[in-house]
Formats: structure tokens, C-alpha cells, sequence
């Protein structure tokens, strides 16, 4: 906005701002019409004679709301007028006026200590052209302090000015940092000290310590003040217990309380467990003891409240279900019961175990009245369970039965290299190995003298057995069943 032209009948409101030593600010008018900037170097008239150097620190329109504010009269006699914009030379002469106050602040305050005064000198500021020097003091008391203006202007060649100031201003003056960790309220922008007492520390439940409630001045902070209203405000809802609230456990005090939050904690007699209670539950408790009842405890009965079902349950269901309707599709497994050491689910007749073999004839009892093949076989368990894929299933453990046909399997084959007849519905029949073929290898040797082993009886042996087979026993018998085929096929052609 500094770069936009005024109006040319627009008058500039003529009163400035001016801030000393020590923060403290004066009105001045202008009555040169001198352009101004805000930090302007400016010569003033003193109070009495002679002329002083401050800085220009608001202006314009500002200033009349600033002079509204510390209720000073536009047409005041007391606000002097502005010479003229300080030059470097009168810059120079304030500077090294300005020196001379710290030695003059601590001469004085021996001085002081000579008379045994009952004052605190706390600042000097000298004029600009060194004719008047005033003194800051602050004291308890009324002091008489007439020998010392005495010695002080003898001593010093000045007009000597005593102003006794609060330990509030004397704050502001000196400055420093507080516990907040900026500088000083008093030393930046506050003007008006108002009074703080202990009555604000008690609406904002702070404790009343004075090492921490108290500023570098000594008194009460004035920070006190700014959230005074709005405690005062939010205290409105809060209940006024002047007596412990009764019942039938006792009487409970009022420990602490939280204004924002509306929270009241209640301890009992003794007891150093605290309970906290919302506002609602203070005034309920309060109409009752005015009514002369007593609750049976602080706290309220807890209404257990229906709990709805969450969002995502009725958008994808319930999860519990899909387990419930799995467990109850499953079929109880089915328990074998053995009769007599035979298990009692058996295969259907007409069915086979691999799906491909044909239907297996019942065995007849064996001849030599050893263990009878009729029994049914039992169903093999482990590694006999898999169906072996070795030449056509020829592992098959089925014996064959008297009065039925040999099924496709190794007792078959053995009928088949014995005779060499193939079973009807074949394309062309095999020779035997006699005849044409090759002696097949067998891991059974020959009997002393190149007569052939006798063959073994395997319908007794699988009797025996009980018609369990198994893959060790598969192959055990394939061997010796080759053995048995060759001698069986060699033995018609040398007779």
C-alpha cells in the first residue's frame, strides 16, 4: 500500500507516536507536515526547555484509535509539537549522552545508600541536550528526597527529575525474558497494567505458588488476565459444590476439577483413590441429597446398551457362517466293525479293485484241507493299496478259483505259457516258450540232476495267507511264478 497515492484532498491525520528509552511512548503533533516514515529520527520539544530525540512509532489513522484507547483529548494542551527530522549530528550527540546514564545510574544509587533512603533507583534517561536528567525509583513508601536532588544536581551539573514508577514499569524498562520463554509483556507492547490478584489463579485451578505465579517484578503475572473471561465463561456450566455429596458409602470430596473437559473427581475419607464424575452426574447426586437421598455409590448404574452390528456385516455377511455350513455338510466317517478278524465292508461282487479287471469267481476251499480260498480276501492296506502299473496289472493277487476261468492276471499268464492257449477273444495265440521262445530267466535254481522243482501250490499258500497281498508279496510271487511257468511249459516238451 506504501506505493499507492493518496487522494489529493485527503489531509493525513497530524498527531505521531514518538518511543523513547524504556518503551515509553508520547503523542506529538505535527504541525510542519513533515513526511514521516515509521523509525523516523525526529527532534522534539521537552517538557520544560530545550529538545529531546525519539523515534517515530505509529501514525496516520492508527493513532487516533490509539489516543481513543488510552482516552487522551485530540485538543490536549499537553501534546507538544515536532521541530523537525533529527540530523546526523543531533544523532550523534544523543548517543554519546546516552553513555554517560549507566555511570550516573550507579553514582546515584551510592548516593542513595548514604542517606539511607528506603528507595530502589532504577533508571536514568538524560535529554538530548543534556540539561535534564530524571530518575526511575520505586518505593513502598513516601520518600524525602530533597538532599539527594541536592547532591545529585551538584554533582552532575544537570536539572534533576524524580518519577517514581510501579515495579511493573520498572520491569518493562529494564526487560528481560520470561518464564514463557519470550520477552517481557511489559517491555513490548503492554501499556495499561491492570491488577491481578490470587482470585484468577483460583478460576483457573492453578496452584497458589508464588515462586511460579509471580513475574520478574516481583507481583502477579499479568499473563493472569488474558484467560481470566474465558474460564469465567466456561465456569457457567459447571456445579458450585460447597459440601461433599453423601451416600451410603460415605461422604465424597471434591479433589479436582477440569472446566474444559467438565470433569469432577471425588475421593472418599481416607481414601486416596479418586473417582471421576461427569457434571450431569454432580447435579444428580446433589437433587438427591436435597431430597434426602443417598445414591448407593458415586458412579451410575451401567445400562449394558444392545451392540448393533458392525457395517461390514451386513455388507459381506457373516464369515461364522460359511464355517457352520461346512461342519454340517461333512458325513460321519463310518466305522469298520470286525467280525471274527475279517473286516466287515467288503467289495461288491461284480465290482474290481483297479476298475478294469473283470469280475473275480469265489474261491472254492482248497484240496489239501489247508487254509480255505473261499474266504474273502482282505483289503489291502499301505503301499498294497496302490494299483501296480507293471504289464497290464499283472500283480493282480486274485487266485483262481475251481470251475471258473482264470482271470488276466499272472496265474493266467502261467496257463498261457504252459500250454500256450490265449483266451477266447484274443487276436492270435502266443507260442509257448518251449517252442520258439527263450527260457524265461528265473531266480530259482534247478534241482540236482536237471530234474525240474515240483511246483508250489499257491491256491494253499494264498489260503493261508488269508488273501492279503501286497507289493513285496506281488513281487515274490511273480518271481516264483516265472520259475514255475518255465518248468511248467518245459516240462510237456521233454516228456
Amino acid at each position: 500500500m506504501q506505493d499507492v497515492d493518496l487522494p489529493a484532498d485527503f489531509k493525513e491525520f497530524d498527531i505521531v507516536e514518538i518511543r523513547f528509552k524504556g518503551g515509553r511512548k508520547e503523542f506529538f503533533r505535527n504541525t510542519n507536515r513533515l513526511p514521516l516514515v515509521t523509525g523516523d529520527a525526529v527532534v522534539i520539544e521537552a517538557a520544560g526547555n530545550g529538545w529531546h530525540l525519539g523515534h517515530v512509532s505509529l501514525k496516520g489513522e492508527l493513532v487516533r484509535l490509539q489516543m481513543r484507547k488510552k482516552k487522551t483529548p485530540l485538543d490536549s494542551k499537553e501534546i507538544r509539537g515536532i521541530l523537525r527530522v533529527a540530523t546526523p549530528q543531533d544523532v550523534e550527540r544523543w548517543e554519546a549522552v546516552r553513555d554517560l546514564e549507566t555511570g550516573t545510574m550507579f553514582r546515584a544509587r551510592s548516593v542513595v545508600e548514604e542517606l539511607r533512603l528506603k528507595m530502589k533507583l532504577s533508571d536514568v534517561e538524560y535529554q538530548a541536550d543534556r540539561t535534564r536528567a530524571t530518575f526511575f525509583y520505586s518505593a513502598d513508601d513516601r520518600v524525602d528526597f530533597r538532599d539527594l536532588i541536592k547532591r545529585l544536581a551538584d554533582e552532575f551539573r544537570v536539572r534533576v527529575e524524580m518519577r517514581q514508577i510501579s515495579l511493573r514499569h520498572e520491569a518493562g524498562r529494564l526487560g528481560g525474558i520470561g518464564s514463557c520463554g519470550r520477552e517481557l509483556c511489559c517491555s513490548t507492547w503492554l501499556t495499561d497494567f491492570k491488577s491481578v490478584s490470587t482470585t484468577a489463579a483460583r478460576y483457573q485451578n492453578l496452584s497458589l505458588n508464588p515462586a511460579k505465579l509471580s513475574g520478574q517484578c516481583g507481583r502477579l503475572k499479568c499473563c493472569l488476565n488474558y484467560e481470566l473471561d474465558t474460564y469465567l465463561d466456561a465456569l457457567k456450566d459447571i456445579p458450585q459444590v460447597s459440601r461433599p455429596l453423601q451416600t451410603e458409602k460415605g461422604d465424597a470430596f471434591l479433589q479436582k476439577t477440569d472446566i474444559f473437559k467438565r470433569r469432577m473427581w471425588f475421593a472418599f475419607r481416607g481414601d486416596n483413590n479418586w473417582v471421576m464424575l461427569s457434571t450431569d452426574r454432580v447435579r444428580e447426586i446433589q437433587d438427591q441429597n436435597k431430597r434426602g437421598e443417598k445414591p448407593e455409590n458415586l458412579l451410575a448404574p451401567v445400562l449394558e446398551a444392545e451392540r448393533e452390528p458392525e457395517v461390514s456385516t451386513h455388507v459381506e455377511g457373516n464369515l461364522d457362517r460359511l464355517d457352520d455350513k461346512i461342519k454340517g455338510s461333512k458325513r460321519p466317517k463310518r466305522k469298520k466293525k470286525k467280525e471274527g478278524g475279517a473286516p466287515a465292508a467288503t467289495a461288491a461282487p461284480g465290482t474290481s479293485r483297479s476298475g478294469s479287471r473283470p469280475e473275480a469267481a469265489p474261491k472254492a476251499p482248497a484240496a489239501d484241507g489247508g487254509a480255505e480260498a473261499g474266504d474273502e480276501p482282505r483289503r489291502p492296506r499301505g503301499a498294497a493299496a496302490r494299483p501296480l502299473n507293471r504289464r497290464n496289472n499283472r500283480n493282480r493277487s486274485d487266485a483262481p478259483r475251481d470251475g471258473a476261468p482264470k482271470p488276466e492276471g499272472r496265474e493266467g499268464r502261467e496257463g498261457r505259457r504252459s500250454d500256450g492257449a490265449r483266451p477266447e477273444g484274443s487276436a492270435e495265440p502266443r507260442p509257448p516258450r518251449g517252442e520258439g521262445r527263450p527260457p524265461r530267466a528265473t531266480g530259482a535254481p534247478a534241482a540236482e540232476g536237471g530234474a525240474p522243482r515240483p511246483p508250489r501250490d499257491e491256491n494253499a499258500e494264498r489260503g493261508s495267507r488269508g488273501g492279503r497281498s501286497s507289493r513285496r508279496g506281488g513281487r515274490s510271487s511273480r518271481s516264483g511264478g516265472g520259475a514255475e511257468g518255465g518248468n511248467a511249459g518245459s516240462a510237456p516238451a521233454n516228456s
